[in-house]
């Protein structure tokens, strides 16, 4: 276990609180897609076994420590918010939207949360808002993993139904071959129409 991760869980667990749930969030910076939160609560003697900003992981070490996670978390809880809500209330709104989303999913509720970035969630919690906290917190690396994941396998089947666009490579980021297919197909419905990138291709 890496002391200097649980340095934000174990402050608030000083404070008296007991389900501390990591919260983050995947996908604001795609064309398409959703943007998908995730929140985790994390047991004090979970070994953490390399659990770290999901960025800085291989697709098969997300996918193994997804599975850690799952089998070892007090609670998971998911938040998805789809393009169309994302054009309709911009990107940040529906990342703290999918942030709160998670949270309400949890099970069982959490009483504090570390939440990645500098903005807390609209939720009546105590919270401590942590910049670059995927790097800094295990619980906020854990849910970003599972929040990762959980979007690249929705961006999968997406590229089942609209293959011409590639998603199972890029995930909706605008790499040069989605700007090519955007120009070449125009957009579909899971795009954001609102992006640049986009907006020309509608």
């Amino acid at each position: 276990m890496t002391a200097g991760l649980w340095q934000f869980e174990q402050l608030a667990g000083r404070q008296g609180y007991g389900r501390i749930a990591g919260v983050d969030e995947a996908g604001r910076g795609p064309l398409a897609g959703p943007v998908v939160a995730a929140a985790v609560i994390l047991p004090s003697g979970f070994p953490d076994c390399g659990v770290i900003d999901s960025k800085k992981l291989t697709p098969r070490r997300r996918s193994a420590l997804y599975t850690r996670i799952y089998a070892d978390a007090l609670g998971v809880g998911i938040g998805i918010v789809d393009a169309i809500e994302i054009d309709r209330i911009n990107i940040l709104r529906a990342a703290l939207l999918a942030m709160a989303m998670a949270v309400e999913n949890l099970r069982p509720p959490p009483d504090f949360l570390l939440v990645d970035g500098p903005w807390p969630v609209d939720l009546p919690l105590p919270q401590n808002p942590i910049a670059r906290g995927d790097t800094l917190s295990v619980s906020i690396a854990a849910a970003s993993i599972v929040a990762k994941v959980t979007r690249d396998r929705l961006m999968d089947r997406y590229d089942a139904e609209f293959p011409q666009f590639g998603f199972a490579r890029h995930r909706g980021y605008p790499t040069r071959a989605h700007r090519e297919a955007l120009r070449a197909f125009s957009c579909c419905p899971i795009h954001r129409r609102s992006f640049r990138g986009v907006t020309e291709a509608v």
